[in-house]
């Protein structure tokens, strides 16, 4: 699998819900933690690698991988906080963002068991991030226009470099 950047209009299309989990997702789930390991990253979404379903990875240091398939956020923390983000899409970008602090997630895993996760810190942050690309929302969109502008323009002039 191949990741999509900055650019692509798959980024910002929202992704449609997976039908069947069979075993061609169980699959399908393996090769993105496969790419999402390959691009040293810690959560890839469908989109991220030209796929428009419902579906991301995610594995934090010293964890199994998660997968997270058709999943609905079903309640977050009115505590927020900002942290540096970064993105397999625009590779050597990062900024701060501010995300609510927890979230609480459903969503059915690569057997086709449903599931709720109560999650918080980096994993919520995680897990808030992929969302966004089911949604064909970019971390970028989350900063203000001055500071999205000059991080466009910052990885432009890098990708024409």
């Amino acid at each position: 699998m191949e990741i999509v950047t900055l650019g692509n209009d798959v980024l910002r299309q929202k992704a449609l819900p997976l039908q069947d989990i069979d075993d061609t997702v169980k699959a399908l789930a393996q090769e993105m933690i496969e790419t999402m390991h390959r691009g040293r990253g810690i959560g890839l979404a469908g989109p991220q690698v030209g796929l428009l379903q419902r579906i991301f990875v995610v594995q934090l240091d010293g964890e199994s991988p998660r997968v997270f398939i058709n999943p609905t956020i079903i309640g977050t923390s009115p505590e927020t906080s900002q942290y540096e983000e970064g993105c397999l899409s625009i590779p050597g970008m990062y900024a701060d963002v501010t995300r609510p602090e927890k979230v609480t997630i459903q969503a059915w895993n690569e057997r086709g068991r449903p599931f709720t996760l109560d999650a918080e810190g980096l994993l919520a942050r995680v897990i808030q991030h992929e969302y966004d690309h089911l949604e064909g929302i970019l971390f970028i969109d989350r900063l203000s226009a001055p500071k999205r502008n000059r991080l466009v323009a910052l990885y432009d002039k890098k990708m024409r470099a």
